[in-house]
């Protein structure tokens, strides 16, 4: 059986790389195996645990890092995952990152998110593929160094192979067009949460142009960097399993008025950026 091209990766790091070949090595068993097994293993989970751990700890994640999650996804393609943080984020004690993991997909390393005090919460939203029944895990490492994972079992499949929902006209004229929206009145000094959108495809390399019949090569948005009045509050590395169109809720604490801004940066080495002005109110 012949497995659909992965678009050779950009210049990456040796994280990045062990990565992108844990990748290819879930890739292979993913097709020689079921896609749809009642009850996946721990297998997948402990090469992932090794490449990205080592034989560090980890403790369970109660107090620390919850994860939401659907037990059957409605789309496999846009699953909605939520984690959620235990305690508000200080200079004391904050989570400074998350590893957002999926088994059983092609490239499990979903996304990392890197965190700082000045998101207040620590608390994350998007939307992933998934392509076999898996378990999905969030592991926080907080300030200390200490890990803690919470997990959830969801039931989809398909969703890395899914064909993208735009035609590729569509997609190419609004790649990189971005959109902040905020969930609530943004205030002085207090966790505010936006919603930020990025327009891309986010292509897998495993899906097929219906057309052509050719595989898509893969295209994804791989880094993001967000910061506010010129200082970085958050990170995020992403991967083929981020949905199209990717989709991050988080916070972030105002302290005055100012600017946020988005730069994300795509396989292909293109470069987006956005910015909007931050008006926020008095805290009550």
């Amino acid at each position: 059986m012949s497995l659909a091209p992965i678009h050779r990766p950009p210049t990456l790091g040796s994280k990045q790389l062990r990565r992108w070949l844990l990748a290819l090595g879930c890739g292979v068993a993913l097709a020689t195996g079921s896609a749809a097994a009642a009850e996946p293993s721990e297998e997948a989970w402990q090469d992932i645990r090794a490449s990205e751990f080592g034989d560090q700890p980890i403790r369970d994640g109660a107090g620390v890092i919850a994860l939401e999650a659907p037990y059957r996804a409605y789309d496999a393609a846009i699953v909605p995952i939520t984690m959620v943080a235990g305690f508000p984020q200080s200079p004391e004690r904050y989570v400074r990152k998350i590893t957002l993991v999926i088994d059983e997909n092609p490239a499990p390393v979903a996304a990392v998110f890197e965190l700082t005090p000045m998101n207040g919460l620590a608390t994350i939203a998007t939307r992933v593929r998934v392509n076999a029944y898996t378990h999905v895990r969030a592991i926080a490492e907080t300030n200390d160094g200490e890990l803690y994972m919470a997990k959830r079992y969801v039931k989809a499949a398909g969703g890395c192979s899914a064909p993208a929902s735009k035609n590729r006209d569509a997609a190419s004229a609004r790649l990189g067009k971005m959109k902040l929206k905020h969930m609530a009145d943004t205030r002085i000094g207090q966790p505010s949460q936006v919603q930020l959108l990025i327009s891309h495809p986010n292509a897998s390399g495993l899906q097929m142009d219906q057309v052509t019949r050719n595989y898509i090569p893969a295209r994804f948005v791989q880094d993001i960097t967000v910061a506010y009045g010129g200082q970085t509050i958050m990170t995020v590395e992403g991967a083929i399993s981020l949905s199209e169109d990717p989709s991050i809720h988080f916070y972030f604490v105002p302290s005055g008025p100012g600017e946020l801004s988005v730069e994300a940066t795509d396989s292909d080495g293109t470069t987006f950026t956005g910015s909007w002005p931050i008006r926020p109110k008095a805290g009550s």
